[in-house]
Parts: structure tokens; sequence; C-alpha cells
């Protein structure tokens, strides 16, 4: 198995415990950096039930995403070359069968930042939301127009759209609390995507579509192909899944953290509804 369930190297925050990938039964675990900078590891998993965890305490600085309202839009001929990349159409995100649609959406829209943003909008107003919707074969094109999806459907949607009107876009995913925000589920990874304008990198989230506090991101690349949590060579189900995000009362000695960390947390566990991920409405 391929896993890429690590920190990304560039969280550059002072961590408590250790984020090693532990698995039971015991096996070596090979890490490795693939060829987008994610942090990944190889392992070999035994017929049988196979247990992987992590767990350990980041340190966040309590502020919410970047944003800046006049980051402009760069001339194709004056993009970095290692932007380029993001431009084309890849397995998830079909930019070019989406052309077309977005110019007619957004060609009148300003470039830059309200671009995006317009972009990040419309996803957000057309796109429903739900976990029974989402299904590992569907694509941007496919979310357009089922109008339905799960996060990483909404940023994949999101990056083809910006792709389209030749704004380099990434997927990215990792963990996000719901520090600053009301929450809307159980604990889970997310999605978004990351927008190069004004000769910098900065995170839209189209399925929530404001700022968020503690964002630690995982994985970035072209799209959910190149950045899969687990790529198995062979065959295996997956049984039982469970994400924490919690917020952590800083006022609590590292020593007592160090010690919480020594059982797995209470959370409830991760259920996907099976659906063909189409939205059906009942006949009039």
């Amino acid at each position: 198995m391929l896993l890429a369930l690590y920190p990304h190297p560039l969280n550059n925050r002072r961590m408590i415990g250790s984020d090693h990938i532990r698995v039971e039964p015991e096996t070596a675990v090979e890490e490795y950096t693939d060829v987008f900078g994610n942090r990944c590891a190889r392992i070999h998993a035994p017929a049988g039930a196979t247990t992987m965890w992590s767990d350990c305490i980041v340190e966040d600085t309590g502020e919410p995403d970047e944003f800046n309202w006049n980051a402009r839009q760069h001339e194709i001929m004056d993009l970095p070359v290692d932007t380029l990349p993001y431009l084309t159409a890849s397995r998830y995100c079909e930019s070019d069968e989406l052309i077309e649609n977005a110019w007619d959406m957004f060609g009148a829209t300003p470039p830059g930042w309200a671009r995006v943003q317009e972009i990040a909008n419309w996803v957000q107003n057309h796109i429903i939301f739900g976990y029974r919707f989402g299904r590992p074969t569907k694509t941007a094109v496919d979310v357009y127009r089922e109008g339905t999806g799960v996060c990483r459907d909404f940023s994949h949607l999101f990056t083809a759209l910006c792709r389209a009107m030749n704004i380099p876009a990434r997927y990215a995913s990792g963990y996000l609390s719901h520090i600053g925000a009301e929450a809307d589920g159980t604990s889970d990874f997310c999605a978004w995507s990351e927008v190069f304008l004004e000769g910098r990198w900065y995170t839209f989230d189209a399925r929530h579509n404001t700022p968020r506090i503690g964002r630690i991101l995982m994985v970035r690349g072209r799209d959910a192909a190149d950045v899969a949590m687990i790529t198995a060579f062979g065959d295996y189900l997956l049984t039982y899944l469970k994400v924490w995000t919690a917020e952590i009362d800083n006022s609590v000695p590292e020593n007592e953290l160090v010690e919480v960390l020594r059982t797995r947390p209470v959370t409830e566990a991760l259920v996907l509804e099976q659906s063909s991920g189409r939205l059906r409405f009942p006949a009039i």
C-alpha cells in the first residue's frame, strides 16, 4: 500500500507527539517524497485485518485563511514555469471540456481575485453537498452535470473552472477543524483548492467558501488521482474510519497533553451511504 497520510512537509508548526503512521500488526513503514513534494509512505499489509492510525497535536496560528482582494491574475507568459502543469486538464479536472461554459459564466468578471471568488461562489451555490453523492470515479464534468458531490468534488469542479479561465489551480486536502465555525458534521478530512495569483498560491475552499481556522495541509497535486490517501495493489475493504480534529485548550500543560496522546480520542466513526451520486427528484 502507498499512503498519503502525513501532514505536508511545509507545515512549519510546533508539534506535540509524533505524526508517524503506526500499523497493527506491526510492519515496516518506508517514508518517501512524491513528485509533488508530499510526504508519503509504503507498507506491506499482510492478509487479514490491518489497523493504521496517527495522532498528534499541532499548534495553529489561530488566523483564518489569507485573502487578498487586490491579487491580480498573471498573463500566461508571465507565470512561473512550475505553475504551468496546473493550467491543463487532468484525470478528475477536465478543464478542456468546460472552457466554453466557464467563459460564458465568468468571462465578464474582472480578472484576478474577483473572478476566482465568483467561481467559488458559483460552485457553492450550485452544488449540493452530501456523502451519499460521492463515488471514486466522479469527475468535475460529472459534478457540473449532476449538481451534487462531496468536498473533493467541489474542489475538482472549482479547480477545473479556474483552469478553463487560464488561472493555475491545484487540488489540496488535509485536516480541517471546526474552530471558529459551526460544526457541520463529524470530524473528517477535507479537500480544497489552491490558486496562483499575484505571485503566490492562495487557499480557496468552494464547499465552505469562507476563510477557516485550523486548516492543516496534508497533500497537494493536480487532482485527487495524484494524492489518494491509500493506493492498494490488491483487493482491500475499508471497514472503519475515524478522524479527529478537536481543538485543545492551550492552557493545558504540555506534559498533560503528552499523556492525552496515549489514548485515541473518542469520536464518531464516518459511515458513507451507498449511492450512484446522482440527485433524483420525485416526478411531478
